[in-house]
């Protein structure tokens, strides 16, 4: 009898010590930590199509770039020194350099007469910001036409917004359509420069004169003339 007691107080023992174990380690483990899923970054993605609405003015690589603030020009002021450079020589890298954008995109080559090119660009976990384009009307001195600062909220996936939009004067550059100082076709002259010989202030532009009208300096001829709209412009959302 005194056996049996001894061995289940013993068990007792044992079984009491094994449930204080058991409490103790549920006590001292430390509580696991759930990890947070590292977030998906979305892109979003735009497409620009622009289509040349002149009979002989072919429009340089469209300049495109999305950005939170300022605007590429506005009317009645200074233009700035990258959209003067892209105006009078149709080069668009500075204003695709400027320190405002957030995502840009180039054209690849110019875009004739009646025809169209698409850019796209893509910024990601964006569509809250602003995209604005440019491109030069190249057989004139300073002439250029785009969209500045459209809202691009304002688009879902599969939205577009489309737009005809008038020719722009820089007003950097006198529109003396002489030899040697427009860099299209028509004339092959110079591009951008430095100096800026005209009201300084954008504008919208009066058209080209050209030597069909009595301006007999000028390298331009009657099939130059254009009328507004010069361009239609296209911003869809992808994705």
């Amino acid at each position: 009898m005194k056996s049996r007691k001894k061995i289940k107080l013993l068990s007792l023992v044992v079984t009491s010590a094994m449930l204080l174990a058991a409490c103790s380690d549920n006590d001292t483990d430390p509580v696991q930590p759930v990890p947070v899923p590292t977030p998906t970054s979305v892109d979003v993605t735009y497409e620009v199509t622009v289509t040349n609405l002149t009979n002989a003015q072919p429009l340089s690589p469209l300049g495109v770039i999305i950005h939170d603030e300022g605007h590429l020009w506005t009317i009645g002021e200074t233009a700035s020194l990258a959209l003067e450079t892209m105006a009078e020589g149709g080069d668009n890298s500075q204003l695709l350099a400027l320190p405002v954008g957030l995502a840009n995109a180039s054209g690849m080559a110019p875009i004739g007469p009646g025809n169209s090119d698409t850019v796209s660009i893509t910024i990601q976990d964006r569509v809250d910001s602003y995209i604005s384009v440019a491109t030069m009307l190249v057989n004139t001195n300073d002439a250029f036409t785009g969209l500045d600062k459209y809202n691009l909220a304002e688009l879902a996936v599969g939205d577009s917004q489309t737009w005809r939009f008038a020719a722009l004067d820089a007003g950097t550059e006198e529109n003396s359509e002489a030899m040697s100082t427009i860099p299209g076709p028509a004339d092959g002259g110079e591009g951008f420069n430095a100096n800026r010989e005209a009201r300084n202030i954008v504008t919208y532009h009066a058209g080209v004169v050209t030597n069909a009208d009595g301006l007999d300096t000028s390298v331009l001829d009657a099939s130059h003339k254009f009328d507004n709209p010069v361009i239609r412009l296209t911003v869809t959302r992808i994705e």
